[in-house]
């Protein structure tokens, strides 16, 4: 009989590493619920809310980047690397969307509704890259 490895117990994931992977998917959804408001009420304070929820949405990004970027150094696996791209790509669109929404309210549509979705499904790529990868179970001979 050959040794097959055995699924062990889970990996308990870092609850601070949960909470910065998965608040920019409601900061970034929000935003995407702002600039859709706007566009059906043209409220120029939907923008203003738009704005603000990006760069909350950037201030998480910034630190699931960081931990990323710590945990490839460290563990140096292909899934961890391709995390960090994930993340990094999610804080480029987001800063993108950012800048767009600085504009007036009127130039910055379509673009920011485009770039805000863009934003979170990057944003959702990335937490669910993350989080699965981190909890997956342990392989025991």
């Amino acid at each position: 009989m050959q040794d097959q490895p055995r699924v062990g117990r889970q990996r308990a994931i870092n609850p601070l590493a949960a909470m910065i992977f998965a608040s920019p998917f409601s900061l970034f959804l929000g935003a995407v619920l702002c600039n859709w408001a706007y566009a059906s009420t043209y409220q120029i304070q939907w923008t203003n809310f738009a704005s603000w929820l990006v760069a909350g949405g950037l201030v998480f990004v910034g630190a699931a980047l960081a931990w990323a970027l710590v945990k490839a150094l460290l563990h140096r696996s292909k899934l961890n690397w391709i995390v960090v791209i994930l993340a990094a790509a999610t804080f480029v669109a987001g800063l993108l969307t950012a800048l767009v929404l600085a504009r007036d309210a009127w130039a910055a549509m379509p673009e920011s509704q485009i770039l805000c979705v863009l934003t979170l499904v990057l944003a959702t790529a990335a937490n669910w890259v993350a989080l699965s990868n981190w909890t997956a179970p342990e392989r025991t001979r």
